[in-house]
């Protein structure tokens, strides 16, 4: 399960920027992941806690966004989600696209208290 160490290094990312920005509180920290990513939200999920044990982010908590896995048909130029027509353009049916979206994993958004 490659999600502990990706969560570290998110863990780690963002303790570095809230020293340089001399933040001492994290409320929330928004990740988006790719339908497409090979990163399985429930495990990141599941691995947060573990994650942020002793440090000073213990009770920040995490949402992720989930980034729709779209294609565009190379064949007729639609864009379709790839995961929920099973790779098979929707207007076609063939299975030649190009992927446009869904693959990605970002720190979106690093929340403070108010």
């Amino acid at each position: 399960m490659h999600e502990l160490g990706i969560v570290m290094e998110v863990v780690r990312v963002v303790g570095n920027l809230a020293h340089e920005q001399g933040i001492d509180e994290v409320d929330t920290i928004v990740l988006q992941i790719g339908e497409l990513s090979p990163v399985v939200p429930k495990y990141i999920e599941e691995c947060y806690p573990a994650a942020v044990d002793g440090t000073f982010m213990e009770q920040t908590k995490l949402e992720i966004e989930m980034i729709p896995g779209n294609g565009l048909c190379r064949n007729c130029n639609t864009v379709f989600n790839i995961l929920s027509e099973n790779g098979a353009c929707p207007k076609c049916r063939k299975k030649d696209f190009e992927v446009l979206s869904g693959t990605d994993f970002f720190i979106k958004e690093i929340r403070v208290p108010e």
